[in-house]
Order: structure tokens, then sequence, then C-alpha cells
């Protein structure tokens, strides 16, 4: 069922937008076990990513979205999405996308924790570090620009290893520094995005 739904959204995202990736061989050969970091733009993010990107995904969806009619529910269900009931203080959303690393999934997360209205990239949250921390994955940097015309570019980043997103319990910079090189990351690609715009 999974892998049905996902072709039906990749061909539906190819006829409905041209799409141009950039450095598509940062792409990792892994089939999952890894994170992939996103700014976050629109709700049509999780299926443009997976129309670029094979595998089998899993994303955090705030939980609104699983209440609008059983249809929309069952297909971002069959897509991959948990819910996430934002400020209720519950751990299970960091327990389940570490447990969907764990069984080999590519799990999606917006790190700046919403969409941002104006396109800039904002402030990357800790929760990202800490489940890398915890799962031992590497993150998989991607940037989207939405255009006129429905032209949308996607930029892969290099995959950042494990042994850099180490996290010491004892010293809270160490999450810091992994969310500011995140942050960067996405910042660097965004900015390559708009030069080669401009070319």
């Amino acid at each position: 069922m999974y892998l049905f739904f996902r072709k039906l959204l990749s061909i539906f995202f190819h006829i409905k937008y041209k799409i141009n990736v950039i450095n598509e061989e940062n792409i990792p050969d892994m089939k999952g076990g890894y994170i992939i970091a996103s700014n976050h733009l629109s709700y049509a993010d999780p299926p443009m990513i997976a129309s670029v990107i094979r595998g089998k995904f899993s994303f955090m969806a705030k939980d609104e979205l699983f209440h609008k009619n059983p249809f929309f529910t069952f297909v971002i269900k069959a897509c991959g999405a948990f819910p996430v009931v934002r400020g209720a203080g519950d751990d299970a959303p960091m327990r389940m996308a570490k447990e969907s690393i764990e069984k080999g999934r590519i799990f999606v997360i917006f790190p700046e924790g919403t969409r941002s209205k104006d396109g800039t990239i904002g402030r990357v949250k800790s929760g990202i570090a800490v489940i890398a921390g915890q799962s031992g994955a590497p993150i998989l940097p991607v940037c989207l620009r939405y255009s006129g015309k429905n032209k949308v570019d996607v930029n892969i980043g290099k995959l950042i290893p494990p042994e850099e997103l180490v996290i010491d319990p004892d010293d809270r910079k160490s999450v810091r520094n992994i969310c500011k090189r995140i942050q960067d990351d996405l910042v660097n690609l965004q900015q390559e995005i708009n030069e080669n715009g401009q070319n």
C-alpha cells in the first residue's frame, strides 16, 4: 500500500511540477536509516521530497491533519506520517522517529518547526539534534524553493555523518552546535539555489 501511494504521488508531482534537482549526486545510496532535514514552505514538501529521493519515509505531522477527513487521514498514514500534538510535552514522537529510523526508514523532519511565510530559513530547534544523537543516524540537508509556473528547485546537501552529530549530555552547547551546523547548511543550499536562479 505504501509503495503504491508513493508511486502515485511521485507521478502526480512530476506531472504537476517542473522539478529541478541540484546536486543529485549527494543522494545517499542507502535505502533508509537516515534523516532528511528540510526547510518548510508548503504542505506539499513531504511528497515533493519523496518524489525526488527513493525509499520508505516517515515524518511528523501536526495532530489536526489527522482529523480533517477519513480519506486524507488514510493517505497521510499510508505515506508514513504520525501525529504530533504541539505543546503536549510528550516524548512519543521522538521515540517513534527513532524507531522508524531503526526500521530502515528515511525520517523527514522540518527542523524549523513551522512553515516559513517568506522563505527565510528560521532557527533550527533542538529536536533534530536529539533524534540524530539518540539514533546514531546521519543527516541529509535538503532545501526547497517554489517559484512561478510550478517550478520547484530541490537542492541536496552533503550527508552529515553520525560522528559529527554526537551529543555530549554534560554540554548543552553540543546540541546548539549541531543545530547551527544544520541551519548553516540549509542557508548555504538556499543561497546556491538563488544564485543558480540568477544565472
